[in-house]
């Protein structure tokens, strides 16, 4: 597993920070992180009776690399914020490997039994659907996979054709070794999913990175083939380098290169990857995401736990954390006309209704008379599955208006 851990430091620790950076190995002790809150799930291998052996209830799935993706913005209570890695301590041990094999619930069970495989130029994408009527795609977040959305295809699937991608290098979907991973590559694969496996105008429905995708699809999209679409808490970037308008971003620009730099460095990588891999870091993760703390059960965690182990998982966390952070949303959504509905968790440590962002979705419905803002009380950065319930309260009526307007 691996994260990218954001650090909010006050002003009485900027000094503390700045002796760190001149011992690059020893950046920052676990203990100084107050909180951790990037990763969320993927795809998890169903238990048998035979620990050893792994099935996926009859489909056939690879596991993949939790990765994050966040808008490079800072909570309100921050003083001076900075995006830093967390497991760059070599001095203390190396988590030991307790992510044993636990069963997963009947109903995601049944969301893997449907997974089917696409080929994308060459490259395996994996992809589920259920129900029938009017089409929705929905795309997950940075790290994430179509088992994040365990809790909304059900209901979703009751009035409507479901369809939940594995973006390329996540989830169960291929990873290749050395591939140069983009939002643009996303976008391109969602156009083209809708394309070939759906073939008719869908409504795109995403969540952090995968809202950001779902944008720069819709914005490229040939006239009439995305019909709507639905941003939970999108991020800005593909990952902490985009910058926005905030010059505390701006002001630790430099130590995300060096991050970048160390990362590019195999050994530190592969250390960085195991060290998350523990049941308790990753509970602790996704305890500081959600707000629902009942969400963040076994299931989740085991979600996340196992496709860390997916051969090329270390390969695409470092091209995706490394690489280019792609179009900012603020930059492209003049060029999508189609309705949108925004639904932002008020409690998103990652993108903050009040930072730079956020603040642009909180006026966009001001100019822009096809979008609509619903902002989510006391809800993370996942609302879907952090509160379903709140979700598909906005969602069912707003996806039903939209259909019936066609």
């Amino acid at each position: 597993m691996a994260l990218i851990l954001r650090v909010p430091l006050l002003s009485t620790e900027v000094s503390s920070l700045q002796r760190s950076l001149d011992a690059p190995w020893r950046v920052a002790k676990p203990s100084r992180w107050k909180s951790l809150q990037s990763i969320f799930p993927i795809p998890v291998r169903a238990a048998t009776e035979e620990p050893d052996r792994l099935v996926e209830n009859g489909t056939a799935q690879k596991p993949a690399v939790a990765l994050l993706s966040q808008d490079p913005t800072v909570a309100k209570d921050v003083g001076a914020g900075v995006l830093i890695q967390g497991v760059l301590d070599v001095s203390s041990p190396l988590p030991s490997d307790d992510s044993g094999v636990r069963n997963i619930s009947p109903d995601l069970a049944a969301i893997y039994a449907c997974c089917k495989d696409w080929t994308w130029r060459g490259y395996r994408i994996v992809y589920t659907t259920k129900g029938r009527g009017p089409p929705l795609l929905l795309v997950h977040g940075f790290g994430a996979s179509l088992g994040h959305w365990r809790k909304n295809i059900g209901v979703l699937s009751q009035s409507y054709r479901v369809y939940a991608i594995d973006l390329l290098g996540l989830g169960a979907s291929e990873k290749p070794s050395e591939f140069k991973y983009t939002m643009e590559t996303w976008a391109d694969i969602i156009v083209d999913f809708i394309k070939e496996v759906i073939c008719e105008p869908t409504i795109l429905i995403g969540n952090s990175i995968g809202s950001l995708a779902c944008t720069i699809a819709a914005a490229e999209a040939p006239e009439e083939l995305v019909r709507g679409m639905v941003l939970l808490n999108c991020a800005g970037g593909m990952n902490n380098k985009a910058v926005v308008d905030d010059w505390r971003i701006r002001l630790f620009l430099p130590l995300l290169w060096l991050i970048d730099l160390l990362l590019l460095q195999r050994s530190i990588a592969s250390r960085l990857f195991q060290r998350v891999q523990s049941r308790e870091n990753l509970r602790n993760v996704l305890q500081a995401v959600y707000c629902n703390k009942d969400a963040v059960d076994e299931e989740l965690i085991e979600i996340i736990a196992a496709p860390a182990r997916d051969a090329g998982a270390l390969d695409a966390f470092v091209s995706i954390i490394t690489g280019p952070p792609g179009p900012s949303p603020i930059s492209i959504f003049s060029d999508i006309s189609i309705p949108v509905l925004v639904l932002w968790g008020d409690k998103d440590p990652f993108t903050p209704i009040d930072g730079p962002v956020g603040r642009w979705f909180s006026g966009l419905p001001a100019t822009q008379s096809n979008v609509q803002l619903r902002l989510l009380e006391n809800v993370g950065h996942c609302p879907h599955d952090d509160r379903p319930d709140l979700v598909h309260k906005e969602l069912l009526p707003w996806l039903e208006d939209v259909c019936d307007s066609k």
